[in-house]
């Protein structure tokens, strides 16, 4: 299904391949016999579910790990990457999803750190000056004396690229480079990355979203539990196709919502006021209803003032003034423990260090936050026959793909961890489920799947309070939405009636007339 190039005719120049390239784990086959190559000033996207082998198979590539079997040829040459360093060497880079900087340190210590400077001191003068070069190159607004604590999300990001070009990449990997971005920093990354392309600059874009592989890539090659199912010509494909070929089934983009007449108010919400971590008013006057039977949807672009919301009503940030209300109680400034033994479940934006211990077994986790409470504990100890019989049933309900419960969480792909929090959380019976981007990270299956679940609890009446940065999701499982903005509410439609332009131009501030 691979056209030769549409100018010359001929096949475009292969920089990197792999060859019957096999990664093995203690009870898992990551990637079995993949054959993948990257050509020239190209963007390639690698694409799958989560638990795929992307990441292995790119961190072979980058010399992170060292394959079993099969081998790797630059340029059609055999190499052999011991570490990272040997990659670098060769002209390959890689930006990992979860960062490699170290935060008390400047912008400009992150880039050259580890890069071979000539005698004994760095020429530091000279690393900031093509720094500042490839930042207005670029168009990166970066100072380089900042420290990596001060920058945003999307700023680190940057830092991470910049430290590739900076020493003079051939191939750069990027790892789910837009997990943690806001659309409109995606759509600029893109940008960038297709500027990077036409200078002959190859990438692998690692991904899980097919929005972002249509938008941005040349090939995709889709893994599917460590198998390549093939390489396909983006221009040739459909999003259904992808993901028909992620996941090997049909999947639903858009689920039906069975009809539910909202019961009683289970969360009430009063002039809530909260402040951030540096001291300013992040929250201003906050008012929110949510009833029985319905899911309240949150938009906002982030750090709006969601992240202190749902911290205010999980007990882990103070108010400074308002009410909060959960089934009638009072729960402003109470202790977490206390909130959640009021009928709460949660599920945090960041299920790696917020909802989970990756040291702990699947087990373990399953119980974590309630091993004090009844029917997990026998007297002073956990009872564990019982959380091993939770284990078993919730892994089988749940599907959560592992060898056994007694498997460490780490090990588990970030679709099966989320999956044992929502395991966890819907086992406890909550009367309201306080949901931050549950579907963050996850793949078009997973979502679909996570979607599912929590319409399945919203007909069983649990009121459902979800903050999302994604319209899609919004629109799709919502039956109401509320647009914030600056710690403050602007707006609140029922969803079928809500027109995207509308809730978009809110979510960036602009009311209607102004």
């Amino acid at each position: 299904m691979e056209n030769p190039d549409s100018k010359t005719g001929r096949q475009p120049e292969i920089l990197l391949e792999t060859i019957n390239l096999t990664k093995r784990f203690p009870l898992v086959l990551a990637n079995d016999s993949v054959n993948f190559d990257i050509r020239r000033g190209e963007i390639h996207c690698l694409l799958g579910e989560n638990g795929a082998g992307k990441t292995t198979l790119a961190e072979c590539i980058y010399g992170y790990y060292q394959p079993d079997g099969g081998e790797i040829r630059l340029k059609s040459q055999p190499v052999r990457l011991s570490s990272p360093n040997d990659a670098i060497e060769i002209g390959v880079g890689m930006v990992h999803q979860h960062f490699m900087l170290v935060e008390p340190h400047s912008v400009l210590e992150n880039i050259i750190l580890g890069t071979n400077g000539k005698g004994i001191l760095l020429d530091y003068k000279g690393a900031e000056k093509k720094i500042k070069q490839l930042c207005e190159k670029y168009k990166v607004d970066l100072d380089p004396h900042c420290k990596i604590w001060q920058l945003s999300v999307g700023e680190q990001q940057w830092v991470e690229i910049l430290k590739a070009l900076y020493v003079g990449v051939e191939l750069l990997i990027l790892d789910e480079p837009t997990a943690v971005l806001t659309p409109q920093e995606s759509d600029r990354l893109f940008a960038i990355l297709k500027q990077m392309k036409d200078e002959g600059l190859s990438i692998i874009f690692i991904t899980h979203k097919l929005r972002e592989v249509m938008a941005v890539s040349d090939r995709v090659t889709v893994l599917r539990r460590g198998v390549k199912v093939d390489t396909v010509n983006t221009q040739d494909m459909t999003q259904q196709e992808l993901a028909q070929m992620m996941v090997g089934r049909e999947v639903l983009f858009e689920l039906e919502k069975e009809k539910v007449i909202p019961g009683d108010i289970v969360m009430e919400i009063n002039d809530l006021h909260a402040k951030n971590d540096l001291g300013q008013m992040a929250l201003q006057g906050v008012n929110l209803t949510l009833r029985e039977g319905e899911i309240l949807g949150i938009a906002g672009v982030a750090g709006n003032g969601q992240k202190e919301l749902m911290e205010v009503l999980v007990g882990i940030r103070k108010a400074e003034a308002g009410k909060a209300q959960i089934l009638g109680e009072d729960i402003l400034n109470l202790s977490t423990n206390k909130i959640l033994g009021k009928g709460v479940g949660h599920i945090p934006s960041d299920r790696i260090k917020q909802g989970l211990v990756l040291d702990f077994s699947i087990a373990e986790n399953l119980i974590l936050g309630h091993e004090w409470e009844k029917p997990y504990r026998k007297g002073l100890v956990i009872d564990e026959q019982y959380m091993n019989k939770f284990a078993e049933d919730s892994i089988a309900n749940f599907d959560i793909y592992t060898p056994s419960s007694e498997h460490k969480a780490k090990y588990l792909s970030g679709g099966n961890l989320q999956k044992i929090i929502l395991a966890r959380e819907f086992g406890n019976c909550p009367k309201v489920l306080l949901s931050d981007q549950p579907c963050r990270g996850l793949d078009v299956g997973v979502i679909e799947y996570v979607h599912k679940e929590l319409l399945k609890q919203r007909s069983e009446g649990i009121g459902i309070l979800l903050i999302s940065e994604d319209l899609d999701e919004i629109f799709n499982i919502t039956d109401r939405v509320a647009v914030i903005f600056k710690g403050k509410i602007l707006g609140e439609f029922n969803t079928g009636e809500a027109q995207r332009d509308q809730i978009g131009l809110l979510m960036a501030g602009v009311l209607e007339g102004s």
